[in-house]
């Protein structure tokens, strides 16, 4: 009974083991599974963090801008015969001038800056402020006494390092006094030293600033019709706006939109004598502060006869800048066709400088005479018969200085 119980007891032993083994890989199992499952929920978070950020990712640029500044000085030097015997070491100084903000002098050795130099002429620009590792090009040379410098003087030089006040860079054997006295350059008894200096500016870095986009955003809003709160009926067409727009463009719609004396039904308002194409365009101007190009907007009309529209309309409700872009179209646009309903047009809306355009455009009789049989005459004469007065003093004008010349031409 012990041996079978005994070995019982281990076959149930080893039974329950199995079964532990069996939760236990179990439960690693679905650890793993879980693990697995996660990683993958990891890196589809990741990968849509990432395609979000690229999505919403954007481009700039900057720049690296380096400069400089040029300035010379001319140091004369007089008395040279008198000089080059002082010997070796006697040093003198221009006056200082200043170039990209730093002053400089230029040093002058007649007889040579050492003993080993006495028998040249020793040149050097320093510099003369309190300053310290200025970088700068230099060049010395001589000139004549018509101002040109000599082409055999040394060549400019690599950028070079002034580290502090009284420093600087030349040449200690610039030219022999020999050559000097046998050259040009040395004419009653002085020569002239020109110094040069490029200044390297430190460099800057330059963020360029995004050009303005508020007036596509404007017209975004008229195009897409969000958030207006007005309506306008013009020739069968509705077109809706924001009032707080145009009465900050406006001083008609402000009187209209907002003034004491505006109308109770605010929603839908009648335009009339008014087209709706010329009241697209004055929309358009006033969100984006340009005028569209004339000739898209009609098909019917000419650009010259929309400009006509568009300035009437313009002044009407206060757009002094509409206006004047409309009369500098019309004066470039003047022809036959179009000068005398153009011209009334000036006289009606105060356009000083478009009327004076169609007088000198009408100014000779060949001229005058072609206009007459168009139907934009008789519509001059009916509206604005006060302007024909104009006409007549030009001509007055222009028929004396005829006369006059041809009886100069007699004599």
């Amino acid at each position: 009974m012990y041996g079978k119980a005994c070995r019982g007891g281990r076959v149930d032993t080893f039974a329950a083991k199995d079964r532990e083994r069996s939760k236990r890989k179990g439960r690693r199992k679905r650890r793993k599974c879980f693990q697995k499952r996660d990683r993958s929920l990891i890196l589809e978070s990741i990968l849509a963090i990432g395609l979000s950020m690229a999505a919403s990712s954007s481009s700039s640029s900057s720049a690296l801008v380096a400069e400089a500044v040029s300035g010379s000085h001319r140091f004369k030097i007089s008395g040279y015969s008198l000089l080059k015997g002082i010997g070796s070491g006697k040093r003198y100084d221009s006056a200082t001038f200043t170039v990209g903000g730093f002053d400089w002098a230029i040093q002058c050795y007649p007889g040579g800056k050492s003993q080993d130099d006495a028998d040249y002429i020793s040149l050097f620009v320093i510099l003369a402020c309190e300053a310290r590792d200025v970088k700068a090009q230099y060049k010395i040379a001589l000139l004549n006494h018509g101002g040109i410098p000599s082409s055999t003087t040394p060549a400019d030089s690599e950028q070079r390092s002034f580290p502090c006040r009284g420093q600087g860079w030349g040449f200690s054997r610039f030219m022999r006094r020999a050559d000097l006295e046998a050259s040009q350059y040395l004419k009653d008894d002085c020569f002239i030293v020109q110094g040069t200096l490029n200044i390297i500016k430190e460099p800057r870095l330059e963020v360029p600033m995004a050009r303005s986009d508020l007036h596509l955003h404007l017209l975004q809003l008229l195009e897409s019709g969000e958030g207006t709160d007005v309506a306008f009926e013009v020739a069968g067409e509705t077109f809706a706006a924001h009032r707080w727009l145009l009465a900050a463009r406006s001083p008609v719609f402000k009187a209209e939109l907002l003034g004491p004396m505006k109308e109770k039904s605010m929603q839908r308002i009648q335009i009339e004598d008014v087209e709706a194409v010329v009241f697209k365009a004055l929309l358009r101007f006033i969100y984006s502060d340009s005028v569209p190009d004339l000739t898209e907007e009609l098909t019917k009309e000419s650009p010259a006869l929309m400009a006509q529209h568009l300035l009437a309309a313009a002044d009407r409700y206060g757009l002094e800048r509409l206006r004047l872009i409309c009369e500098d179209k019309l004066c470039e646009q003047v022809d036959v066709s179009t000068v005398a309903t153009t011209l009334a047009l000036a006289e009606q809306h105060r356009c000083g400088r478009l009327k004076a355009a169609c007088l000198e455009f009408v100014a000779s009789p060949e001229v005058l005479i072609a206009v007459m049989l168009t139907d934009g005459f008789e519509h001059l004469k009916k509206s604005c018969p006060l302007v024909l007065n104009d006409l007549v003093d030009k001509f007055g004008c222009l028929s004396y200085s005829i006369r006059k010349e041809q009886s100069e031409n007699k004599n």
